[in-house]
């Protein structure tokens, strides 16, 4: 297998979320209408919840005589993206958002049958164009990981798009400023990386940032009690293990490389969840 390492504000209030093995309390920005509520579970519960599998898109689109055969590790053709997508429509599953894998994870809330979480890194504009109506078809919902620097520059997303998709009930989480490995991070890079592009997509969807996906899926201990001080809940990887410790910011997901059929996808997706 080919696995690659990749409401308005005014009605938020504040609620404690207690969500590690050490029973820390973490601060947590949340809508009046959310289900998410106070909690307080081991990580030893959350390690032994069935995982709900996590896909990760980048790129969407034919690839070109130009892109090298690493590239293409991360480039879906469009024709094989919207059959992927008809498949697992064909296959009964159902999207689930962050806060629902959340509410399940702390609270065993349940899950609507055959869950499965759709996410985009980048900030890629055919995400918008390809990604968004295929998922319309289909009343799916995704999660959309959003890399600041790229905003309004071509071949990615502006502001207002990702503001509308928001709107539409997709979720909008923070994937850094530029894409730089957190495992390297010194000083004020958390404020550069994290805290300004943060508080950028608060500005622009008007709601709290509380996902984070590591760039490139690399992540250590290091990071999470700096993601947690910065009001994240859960943050996602890749395909390593989950932290024993803090599982919610280690789930799990799995790239789909560009050569994937649906037949291959269905398959990994049942062996890695």
């Amino acid at each position: 297998m080919l696995i690659i390492a990749c409401h308005s504000p005014q009605e938020n209030k504040t609620t404690t979320a207690k969500t590690d093995s050490t029973s820390k309390t973490v601060e947590v920005k949340t809508n009046t209408d959310d289900t998410i509520a106070a909690t307080d579970i081991s990580a030893t519960v959350i390690l032994k919840r069935k995982q709900v599998p996590i896909l990760c898109y980048h790129q969407i689109r034919d690839w070109r005589p130009t892109d090298s055969k690493t590239s293409k590790n991360y480039i879906v053709p469009i024709a094989a993206f919207l059959a992927q997508i008809k498949m697992l429509a064909d296959s009964g599953y159902h999207t689930v958002l962050p806060d629902q894998l959340y509410a399940y994870l702390t609270k065993g809330k349940p899950l609507p049958s055959k869950p499965i979480m759709l996410t985009y890194d980048d900030t890629d504009l055919d995400q918008y164009e390809i990604a968004i109506p295929a998922m319309k078809k289909y009343g799916y919902k995704g999660v959309f990981f959003i890399m600041t620097v790229s905003l309004g520059k071509p071949h990615y997303m502006s502001k207002e798009q990702v503001k509308e998709i928001s709107d539409e009930g997709n979720v909008i989480g923070s994937h850094t400023w530029d894409h730089h490995n957190v495992k390297k991070y010194k000083g004020n890079d958390w404020v550069i990386q994290i805290e300004k592009p943060t508080k950028q997509l608060e500005t622009i969807t008007g709601r709290y940032m509380r996902y984070f996906a590591y760039p490139f899926g690399l992540w250590n201990k290091e990071a999470i009690p700096e993601l947690k001080k910065r009001g994240f809940i859960a943050a996602f990887q890749l395909n390593e293990k989950m932290d024993d410790k803090d599982p919610l910011y280690s789930i799990r997901r799995i790239i789909v490389p560009g050569a994937w059929t649906s037949s291959t996808l269905n398959y990994w997706m049942k062996k890695n969840f």
